[in-house]
């Protein structure tokens, strides 16, 4: 339940953050010429009429569904690509995933000062589905898990930020959250678990 409470919370997040606007359609249009060439070298806005704590633009984030053919299921590394061969199609490690629900959001809580610069943000994938590779596709809508990370982050200049990205371990939902026999090759899932520091680069503007 404590798990379920949290993507339901991540969810609302991500409705809320799309559901924020900063100004009309049309007077993004009317500055987006002016603004062009400041855009494509990813400049700082003017904090001006922002107020300190949860200005306006506070969230940024995307969301996306993806639906995998069959026999183009997605492969999160948790049971062997053989599986088959140790339990045939009653075989429990179906954990090859036929739909997929990612997103990031980002948030910038502070709205003035150097603080404006610093943002937190959360990137989860959940998976879904009841596969085995050539021996059974279907499309079962099972939960299979979610692979996350966070981090935190500090915009330099030009389009250039400091990132600092904690990745944790595939969390198992439901009732695939146990050992599923000889094919479960554990929760480290696609990457494991690991920690970055890095420098991402932003160029060009966008269309829409």
């Amino acid at each position: 339940m404590k798990r379920w409470a949290w993507i339901h919370a991540l969810l609302v997040l991500i409705s809320a953050a799309g559901a924020q606007t900063s100004a009309p359609l049309s007077m993004n249009l009317a500055a987006g010429g002016a603004n062009a060439a400041n855009s494509s070298q990813g400049s700082w806005h003017d904090d001006s009429g922002d107020r300190m704590f949860f200005p306006r633009d506070m969230f940024w984030g995307w969301a996306q569904f993806d639906l995998a053919p069959p026999h183009n299921e997605v492969d999160p590394n948790l049971c062997a690509g053989n599986v088959a061969q140790y339990g045939g199609t009653n075989d429990p490690c179906s954990m090859f995933a036929r739909y997929m629900l990612s997103g990031i959001l980002e948030v910038r809580p502070f709205g003035r000062g150097l603080l404006r610069r610093f943002m937190v943000y959360g990137a989860p994938t959940f998976l879904f589905g009841k596969n085995l590779p050539k021996t059974q596709y279907t499309w079962s809508p099972d939960a299979i898990g979610v692979e996350h990370s966070w981090g935190a982050g500090i915009y330099i200049n030009k389009g250039f930020e400091f990132r600092v990205t904690q990745h944790f371990l595939f969390d198992r939902l439901g009732a695939r959250d146990k050992y599923l026999g000889p094919a479960d090759l554990g929760q480290n899932g696609p990457w494991g678990r690991y920690m970055t520091v890095g420098v991402r680069k932003t160029f060009g503007t966008r269309r829409w």
